[in-house]
């Protein structure tokens, strides 16, 4: 009690090296954890006062620090957004390895956990700042994502999508590869 150990919840180290109150360099996905502990509490007790430190001041105002860790999770509930868009225009594809027959990659209207009317075609995908790349599932008809209503395109989905490759020895529509 009269203690702020916020950054344990996010990371769950309870030693005494964590339980303490800065939050400046944790991960996006930490802020999250910390905003769902946030609103756990916010739902399920009443505030009885707050705590003087780093988050509030000793009349209670909100410091520099709480407004930096605020921005912080928006960025964090951004970031979340934009993956999952990402995740919706690319799928990861499902995959199997065995020693027999070496790897397998393909792709199913349900591939990656993302449910949707296509299927889509193997490709690498690599993303500005990664290394090396992953496969993900590329729709193969229509305009470009994000361009639904787009009438100058060549109707091939995101097959000209500049981050993608394809597998090499893979037919180019195939809906899987082994390689």
């Amino acid at each position: 009690a009269g203690r702020d150990a916020t950054r344990a919840f996010a990371t769950g180290d309870f030693t005494p090296a964590g339980l303490v109150d800065d939050v400046s360099a944790l991960s996006p996905g930490e802020m999250l954890a910390i905003r769902s502990w946030l609103s756990f509490y916010s739902d399920n007790y009443h505030p009885v006062g707050k705590l003087v430190g780093r988050f509030y001041d000793e009349n209670g105002a909100p410091t520099e620090a709480l407004r930096q860790a605020e921005a912080a999770i928006e960025e964090a509930v951004k970031f979340q957004a934009e993956s999952e868009q990402r995740k919706r225009q690319f799928p990861p594809c499902n995959s199997e390895w065995s020693s027999a027959k070496g790897s397998r990659f393909w792709c199913s209207r349900q591939s990656g956990g993302v449910n949707r009317d296509w299927a889509g075609v193997p490709r690498k995908l690599y993303r500005p700042g990664s290394r090396g790349s992953h496969c993900v599932c590329v729709r193969t008809t229509g305009p470009p994502w994000g361009e639904p209503d787009s009438t100058k395109h060549s109707g091939r989905g995101d097959l000209d999508n500049p981050q993608l490759e394809e597998y090499d020895g893979c037919h180019p529509l195939a809906e899987q590869c082994v390689l």
